[in-house]
């Protein structure tokens, strides 16, 4: 029989003397559990303690006898915890074992022993206990025996040092920052929070509660965690729940990077997988291995038992023990064989339920027992003082409460590396181009594009920044520019063309094709930003906007209709502005001031107040009171009479087809308008300043301002009347709030584009938005392309880019790419008419030199007039399979001689990016070079000679000639002080001059100007040359005589 089960079964009539022999063999643990079992074993213990060879262990015996029994301390009521917790630990970083044997208690002390020493372990005891997942950290309200100071004191404070170390190096580059662990819990125990308040505390987290009520559904749970999820401020998400409320649903709604617990599949899983990298491990299972490094003895080869431990938390201690070697066999509390499994173990863990229990024969001697449920348990928070004064703490619940709080610590620093700039890991889509080229619909809908999530993943957006629209769009939030505001822009780029045909001359296909070529070929960042198309185009004559060939936008189809609603918000917004005016004519007219001052401002449950727009208004009119019942007659009249001259509308209604019977309209002749009818007309969506002005904001806030100050009209004063005038501001900016973010789609070979905003050039500023290419020029990083177009020739859309955008931007281009056909050229030269729908003439089929020689002198001055700018330029030759190669040579030397960097044939259209890796090479090089860029005019000229210098600089006119009405406008407008703004010419798209059939380079002649207008919210004013109109038409056949819907397979066909 062994000296431990002497000690047990030994009785009081044995003599005094043996009994003191065995006593004194038995370890403390056992001789202190015998102290407190009978008054005669105290006795025998103290008399052990006065042995002469025992005297050495007296000190430690006596802090034993300090401390109350634990067995005593599990009679209290527990209720434990089934939220399991998680800890991120290097492995590698766990300390090998001493020379010695220790063992663990049930309070998680270590006492050392002899090698040969016995060991006893005093019987467990469950209480009655209750499901919850507080975590005891009595740690925090303890106090360290004299003697015998815990084992994981050490630990917590070197967790608590070197937590304070990460956050100091954090807070020297993010000063503001401050992570914060959220506590979800049912109920409102305080306890908790404290505990984990006071740790947070000493290392300088914030501690957020969130108390649901105690019957609280999943539902509620799961929307809670949700939101803390989309919460920036906080870096780690705590669920102390009952475990009817940890359901695998609740657990996995934790974003893995913000679960310190790791409760969620991911990031068990990943300790699974032994790949802690990104994710957390349990706290718990974190201080297990803590305790277990500061264990004289190896861990490799041991073997473990886990008794009664279930769910995530057995899955990770398991994998953790066993990644450091040890061997590790699991148990229920009734399996038949728990005897043998736990004498055959050399590390016991154990969580205690339901007032199960086994006998401490079963402990051999150096085995090292840690008891889980002090970290595992929540306690009333009355009780916690009274546990601190009565013992030192059980080790698990500080040092995983220390742990969870590393853990949010290392999830800010995450955050913080995730926040910035991120470099690419870009996978092109493979091209496999056929002969012949098959049409665009097709070639696109042969490629299976990249998830819209994938690529944005890979050029390195955040999850929390896109906004999906479907499997293939999504938006782009703006917050981009906020995280990487100290990002260095890559090379800006921009695609121009020379004066085009009616059938265009492939810009977007040539913007297309070359990032095609930085991205999937020569391995550069590169991002594409493109127009929105017109819906009136799409359906008229010309047809998509996508690009062609092999060298597009996909899916084609998105991108040429609905893509994700932004010219739709436009119309939405332009057309509310239109309603407003017309109702306040009307209400203006058929009311009195009273009538219309008490609709105006109403009361809502007895109390009447002003609007924050309404305020605004009478601020503007110099009234400054707050209460309405305070206005004087002059003062009400003043707030409630626009008094707009229907005469001088401005404003005009828009929509997105191309409708030529809507260029004048009547308005109001239904009886109910009361005989208040006026002339108007219908513009194409695209032309309506809210267009531009979305292309040329940089913010919600800029853009809401812009939205404002859109001038709707005169009242019978002359004043201008706007749009905060009218009170509408507020709502256009909500109509708009969606389409101000940029819409991220991808080529054929999965290189990334933005879509935003659509002006068209002839009638607008032409150009895609000043935010997609300020996001892009971020994303792509110091090294890499931001390739943009502008609209139709150099002349107009080039032009506009460098004085109004860049202007608005502040952003300076590198390189002009400057796109021509020998097509195009030939027409220049004196070739005949080109008509959409139209076959070719033979000359365009043909070879013929010496038109392409002659129509060169359209290329050469749009080359000059890229150099007014002091940009280079790069000619790209759009290569068709009618052009010749001697044609093709001959466009290049001329190119050349007349100033272009250089000048490179493309064959993207046939090839896709392959065929524009000349061109990417060319544009990389000359990108390189630094360039003198400037303005063409200084803003503070007059308004004439701004006009002026555009038409003899850019269009090669002699002088202006300005129509009364024109000299009229500009009088009033340098009135109204706005004689500061840029100049957007609406002139046509297919002639240097204002007359469209003067191919070539015209001179001689007049450039009249027959009318100005101003767009004060987009801020230009835009003189109207010639007979330019703002609704086109469609021909006798236009495209949508091809174009058709598969009723079965939905696929859409006869677009181009």
């Amino acid at each position: 029989m062994t000296p431990i089960h002497s000690a047990i079964q030994c009785h009081v009539s044995h003599s005094l003397l043996r009994l003191v022999i065995i006593i004194q063999t038995l370890p403390p643990w056992l001789q202190h559990a015998l102290s407190r079992r009978c008054t005669v074993g105290h006795a025998l213990v103290q008399l052990c303690s006065r042995s002469p060879e025992h005297q050495h262990q007296n000190q430690t015996r006596q802090s034993l006898l300090q401390t109350p029994d634990p067995v005593d301390v599990s009679r209290g009521k527990m209720r434990l915890s089934v939220a399991f917790r998680h800890v991120h630990r290097s492995h590698a970083s766990i300390r090998r074992a001493r020379a010695g044997v220790q063992v663990l208690n049930s309070e998680n002390r270590l006492i050392t022993l002899a090698d040969k020493s016995a060991v006893s372990y005093p019987w467990i005891r469950e209480a009655s206990s209750t499901s919850g997942t507080g975590e005891t950290v009595t740690s925090l309200k303890s106090h360290p025996r004299k003697n015998d100071g815990p084992l994981y004191q050490s630990a917590v404070s070197d967790i608590v040092q070197k937590c304070r170390e990460e956050l100091k190096a954090i807070r020297e580059t993010n000063p503001d920052l401050k992570p914060t662990l959220a506590i979800i819990q049912a109920g409102e125990d305080d306890g908790l929070l404290e505990v984990n308040k006071k740790m947070a505390g000493q290392i300088g987290l914030n501690v957020m509660q969130i108390c649901l009520p105690h019957q609280c559904t999943e539902d509620e749970v799961i929307d809670e965690i949700l939101r803390l999820n989309e919460d920036s401020r906080v870096h780690g998400i705590f669920l102390h729940l009952p475990q009817s409320f940890l359901s695998r649903s609740v657990r996995n709604a934790i974003k893995p990077q913000k679960d310190v617990d790791g409760v969620s599949d991911l990031n068990v899983g990943r300790v699974v997988l032994g790949d802690q990298r990104d994710g957390f491990a349990s706290p718990v299972a974190g201080a297990v291995l803590e305790m277990l490094a500061r264990h004289d003895a190896p861990l490799i080869g041991k073997m473990a038992v886990l008794v009664g431990v279930e769910g995530p938390l057995k899955a990770t201690i398991q994998c953790l023990l066993q990644n450091n070697g040890m061997m590790v066999q699991t148990c229920q509390w009734s399996s038949k064989h728990l005897e043998k499994q736990i004498m055959d173990s050399d590390v016991v863990i154990l969580l205690e339920t339901d007032h199960k229990s086994f006998p401490p024969t079963w402990i051999r001697p150096g085995v090292a027992v840690i008891n889980l449920s002090s970290a595992l348990m929540e306690e009333h928070p009355d009780s916690w003082e009274h546990r601190a004064e009565a013992e030192s703490g059980a080790g698990v619940g500080p040092l995983s409460a220390a742990l969870r709080m590393q853990h949010v610590v290392r999830s800010s620093r995450r955050w913080i590396k995730e926040q910035q700039y991120q470099p690419w890991r870009l996978r092109p889509l493979k091209l496999q181009p056929l002969s012949p080229v098959p049409s665009d619909i097709e070639i696109s809908r042969a490629q299976t594009p990249k998830p819209i999530s994938q690529l944005a993943q890979e050029i390195g957006l955040l999850p929390e920044e896109l906004e999906a629209y479907g499997n293939t769009k999504a938006k782009v939030h703006l917050s981009l520019l906020n995280r990487l505001q100290h990002q260095p822009n890559g090379k800006y780029v921009l695609v121009a063309g020379i004066t085009p045909t009616p059938l265009g001359e492939g810009k977007s296909t040539v913007t297309t094709g070359l990032v095609q070529a930085l991205s999937a070929h020569l391995k550069l960042n590169s991002f594409a930003c493109l127009r929105q198309p017109s819906q009136g185009p799409t359906f008229g004559v010309k047809g998509g906007a996508a690009g062609g060939g092999y060298a597009q936008v996909i899916p084609m189809e998105e991108f040429n209709l609905h893509l994700t609603g932004d010219i739709h918000a436009i119309t939405a917004a332009n057309n509310l502005v239109a309603a407003a005016i017309d109702a306040r004519i009307l209400h203006e007219s058929t009311q009195s001031d009273k009538a219309m001052y008490r609709r105006l401002v109403p009361s809502v449950n007895g109390v009447r107040c002003f609007s924050p727009i309404q305020m605004a208004r009478l601020q503007r009119l110099g009234i400054n009171k707050s209460d309405p019942s305070d206005l004087t007659p002059e003062e009400v009249r003043a707030f409630v009479r626009l008094d707009l001259d229907p005469e001088k509308v401005t404003w005009q209604r828009v929509v997105d087809t191309n409708d030529r019977f809507l260029r004048k309209i009547t308005v109001g002749q239904a009886h109910t308008e009361k005989g208040h009818a006026r002339q108007t007309q219908f513009d194409i969506a695209v032309a309506s300043e809210i267009m531009a002005i979305l292309a040329l904001t940089d913010g919600l806030a800029d853009m809401r301002a812009r939205l404002g100050h859109m001038v709707v009209g005169s009242n019978r004063n002359g004043q201008p009347i706007t749009a905060d005038d009218l009170g509408v501001t507020g709502a256009l900016a909500v109509l708009m709030k969606d389409a101000i973010k940029p819409t991220l789609m991808q080529t054929l070979e999965g290189t990334p584009v933005f879509v935003h905003a659509g002006p068209f050039a002839n009638i607008a500023h032409g150009n895609s938005s000043v935010l997609a290419d300020k996001l892009a020029l971020k994303l792509v990083g110091e090294e890499g392309f931001v390739v943009t177009e502008a609209g139709f020739g150099a002349d107009i859309g080039m032009e506009k880019f460098f004085n109004i955008k860049c202007r608005t931007s502040g952003l300076k281009p590198d390189v002009v790419v400057l796109v021509a056909t020998v097509r195009a050229l030939k027409m220049h030269g004196g070739g005949p008419n080109v008509t959409a729908g139209v076959p070719l003439p033979k000359e365009y089929i043909n070879e013929n030199l010496q038109l392409v020689a002659d129509g060169c002198s359209n290329l050469k001055k749009q080359i000059q007039i890229a150099h007014l700018f002091g940009v280079p330029v790069v000619v790209a030759l759009n290569v068709f399979k009618t052009d010749t190669q001697a044609e093709i040579e001959l466009v290049c030397r001329i190119a050349e001689a007349s100033g272009a960097s250089a000048a490179v044939q493309c064959h993207h259209w046939s090839r896709g990016g392959r065929g524009s890796v000349e061109l990417a090479q060319a544009v990389k090089k000359v990108a390189s070079q630094k360039n003198n860029f400037q303005f063409l005019y200084n803003l503070q000229d007059s308004i004439v000679e701004k006009i002026r210098t555009i038409a003899q600089k850019v269009y090669g006119a002699d002088d202006i000639e300005l129509s009364p009405e024109a000299q009229a406008k500009i009088d009033y407008y340098n009135q109204q002080g706005f004689g500061a703004l840029p100049i957007c010419m609406a002139k046509t798209h297919l002639s240097l001059s204002h007359m469209p059939e003067k191919k070539g380079v015209p001179t001689g002649f007049i450039l009249p100007i027959r009318d100005i207008r101003a767009s004060i919210g987009a801020g230009f004013i835009y003189p109207l040359v010639g007979t330019m109109s703002t609704m086109p038409g469609l021909p006798t056949r236009p495209c949508f005589y091809d174009i058709d819907l598969d009723p079965v397979t939905e696929e859409i066909k006869g677009l181009f």
